[in-house]
């Protein structure tokens, strides 16, 4: 069970595909980001800190649950927006593989500066299903995300088609390991050391699959000029999704919004 406590089965109508090819794109309705918003909320909170921790930090310090959460939430501005796209991609990924399982490290909670993009790959999730036995049918899903939310000039498209190339050249390798380190002294949920070292020593077991994804989130308004940027034939190496939302930049800054207010 993911520690998100988030209902993936019921987020896949949210995602369906209003095309497959040459790039994914799905359309997000003002309906399903309503939902999203409300189911979001104490995901979003866990996303950054699990309520154990939260509630350990409130009492071994006398604070106030809100004014913990407040130390690992990201000020308004970019990095939230590109947070929110973070967790999208992450919820997305997930709900592509409904019914089965997909793991994934919540990389938010192991930023060392709330006010800064977490480093490494943006989103990776495990497949495992025979798990903790390694089996030919085990893969690793790798994605890069880039949001555009306002009218600033930004490339959204070719950044996350450019940024995802690093992730299959060495950025996937060096966050396995980076992952690896923090999980010696630190919990990652259902992603643990011998999970790691599956993917990390390949030649050890029988092979996995990578599988890359790019993942443009762009607000509604723009979305129509960006995907002049799209490339007109699809990747052999990687799948470009482009996630369109209506009111980007209000429906991050309301989701992060709720999930401050689930604590007190």
């Amino acid at each position: 069970m993911d520690d998100l406590d988030f209902d993936f089965g019921s987020a896949v109508p949210w995602f369906s595909h209003e095309q497959e090819q040459p790039y994914v794109l799905v359309r997000m309705t003002a309906q399903q980001v309503a939902l999203l918003e409300a189911a979001m909320a104490e995901p979003l909170r866990r996303c950054y800190i699990t309520d154990g921790a939260l509630h350990a930090a409130a009492n071994r310090h006398g604070l106030a649950l809100s004014e913990v959460l407040a130390s690992k939430l990201p000020d308004a501005g970019s990095t939230m927006a590109g947070d929110f796209g973070e967790v999208l991609g992450y919820l997305y990924q997930a709900t592509m593989e409904h019914p089965g399982y997909a793991i994934g490290p919540k990389k938010w909670r192991l930023k060392q500066d709330r006010t800064k993009p977490a480093p490494k790959s943006d989103v990776i999730h495990f497949i495992m299903p025979e798990r903790p036995a390694a089996s030919a049918n085990d893969q690793v899903l790798c994605a890069e995300v880039k949001v555009k939310s306002t009218t600033a000039f930004s490339d959204p498209i070719g950044s996350a088609i450019k940024d995802c190339a690093k992730d299959r050249t060495s950025r996937l390798a060096s966050t396995l390991v980076w992952l690896r380190e923090r999980a010696m002294t630190e919990d990652l949920g259902d992603v643990d050391i011998p999970l790691l070292n599956r993917f990390i020593n390949a030649v050890d077991y029988p092979p996995a699959a990578q599988r890359y994804r790019a993942v443009a989130v762009i607000c509604e308004s723009f979305v129509t000029a960006e995907l002049s940027n799209a490339p007109s034939t699809a990747s052999d190496e990687f799948t470009l999704v482009v996630i369109s939302v209506p009111n980007l930049h209000a429906t991050y800054n309301s989701a992060f919004a709720a999930a401050r207010a689930t604590v007190s």
